[in-house]
């Protein structure tokens, strides 16, 4: 069985899907991409498949690398679900990012619907608040991260063609690069698609102010 959910959201998001099979009463489920919007939807459609003889369904988490705000309702439709099937559910195996969030919402990241901070009472607004703002946190360091690693390969490639032009060593390439980009307040991934580029043909043509930028970094880290 599968059940998938698609997300438009920016950062190259992984599309969610739902893996398992049955096994007498019992079901393992295992999710795989990002708990986003969309994923509590995705769950709802995997438990609505499991034949009525079903009692246990356990979770692994282990395939999923990120969650917002959305984890936590998807794992409200699996505590629903287990209250109204007088059901045993299991969500374990989660990973660096979100087990933080979980802590973050007070869960327990090793057992999230049973463990310390699931009991249904009352949690100051102001606890709340702290808990949204450290969760935006966490979802903006994700994103950053996500396209540091996705600008990565042009960095490489202009580190390349400076290493290659003026026999300098991979960290005196990153140093010019750093250089240009502060002296001609243009981002780093900017410069290095300009110096990556212009190692062919018909590449685009620099900015006056980034070229002399490109100009005094080489002078001044490769001299």
């Amino acid at each position: 069985m599968r059940s998938a959910t698609h997300t438009s959201l920016a950062g190259r998001l992984n599309t969610l899907t739902v893996d398992g099979g049955v096994d007498g009463d019992g079901a393992v489920l295992r999710p795989r991409g990002d708990l986003v919007h969309g994923c509590a939807d995705t769950l709802a459609r995997s438990l609505a498949r499991l034949p009525d003889g079903v009692h246990r369904v356990d979770l692994d988490m282990s395939g999923v690398a990120f969650m917002d705000t959305a984890g936590l309702q998807f794992l409200e439709v699996l505590d629903t679900w287990a209250r109204r099937r007088r059901a045993r559910v299991s969500a374990t195996g989660w990973t660096e990012q979100p087990r933080r969030v979980l802590e973050t919402a007070g869960l327990d990241p090793d057992d999230p619907l049973h463990g310390p901070g699931t009991r249904r009472e009352t949690v100051p607004s102001v606890v709340v608040l702290e808990r949204t703002q450290q969760l935006d946190k966490l979802r903006t360091e994700v994103q950053q991260l996500r396209r540091a690693i996705a600008s990565r390969p042009v960095i490489d490639q202009a580190r390349g063609v400076l290493m290659a032009t003026h026999a300098c060593s991979p960290d005196q390439a990153w140093d010019v690069l750093r250089e240009a980009s502060q002296l001609s307040n243009t981002k780093l991934r900017t410069v290095a698609a300009v110096v990556a580029a212009g190692a062919g043909s018909g590449g685009p043509v620099p900015s006056p102010e980034l070229r002399r930028a490109l100009r005094t970094a080489i002078d001044r880290c490769l001299s």
